[in-house]
């Protein structure tokens, strides 16, 4: 089982041992694509917020390729190509946020950028199959763990059928209509709450975009369980 998936539900359980965390959790909403290193960043260190602030995160698969066009946005590795100075502070930044929180398992992904279509249409449909969080945790860490190449089909059955997960039904759910109208639904919905890019937070109506923004998240959630 993954690590972050076991740390989520020790988050929970730790919260039911704490009198002080016993109110209903305030809700996180975490707009994410696989594509976005950012957002697998966030996801390994989700579970020590929920732990500390008594939030729940609430996981939206959107697609970040339709969320650019609506929005009019580019990766930052497309919009940074010809800042040089730019692109080594970010490396720098990573180096850091990785060097704190002892994430040395990521890899940055050789077949960078994936086309992530498919395995966000898996993630909608492993929330209506019952297996998303362990969909969610197998995803991420083929994407930016074990360098996998997301964007091709037998590649996408062969890691999640690795993870114990049944590759055959979610890769037919994730072409069923209703499933393809979601992910555009999210997508849309994200962009007209404000949001441009991949990790995208909402406390209630409160947008906070990147992992460094993560903080700020955790203290919007501890200042709203105060009111």
């Amino acid at each position: 089982m993954d690590g972050a998936l076991v740390k989520r539900r020790e988050s929970h359980r730790n919260i039911e041992r704490n009198p002080s965390q016993t109110m209903t959790p305030v809700t996180v909403q975490f707009l994410f694509d696989f594509g976005s290193p950012n957002a697998y960043l966030s996801h390994k260190i989700i579970p020590e917020i929920e732990a500390r602030s008594g939030a729940k995160f609430e996981y939206v698969p959107i697609l970040l390729g339709g969320l650019f066009k609506l929005a009019n946005n580019r990766s930052p590795a497309e919009a940074n190509a010809e800042i040089p100075t730019k692109r080594a502070y970010e490396l720098l930044e990573l180096k850091r946020f990785i060097a704190k929180y002892g994430l040395t398992d990521f890899r940055r992904n050789p077949h960078f950028p994936v086309n992530t279509l498919q395995i966000m249409r898996g993630a909608v449909a492993a929330q209506s199959l019952g297996c998303f969080e362990r969909y969610v945790d197998a995803v991420f860490t083929c994407m930016w763990e074990r360098e996998k190449k997301m964007d091709q089909p037998e590649v996408i059955a062969a890691e999640l059928t690795a993870a114990g997960l049944d590759a055959a039904a979610l890769m037919g759910a994730s072409q069923e209509p209703e499933n393809k109208s979601r992910l555009l639904v999210n997508t849309q919905d994200a962009y007209a709450r404000g949001a441009f890019g991949s990790p995208t937070f909402f406390v209630g109506n409160e947008i906070f975009f990147g992992k460094d923004r993560l903080r700020d998240v955790e203290e919007e959630v501890c200042r709203v369980r105060k009111i």
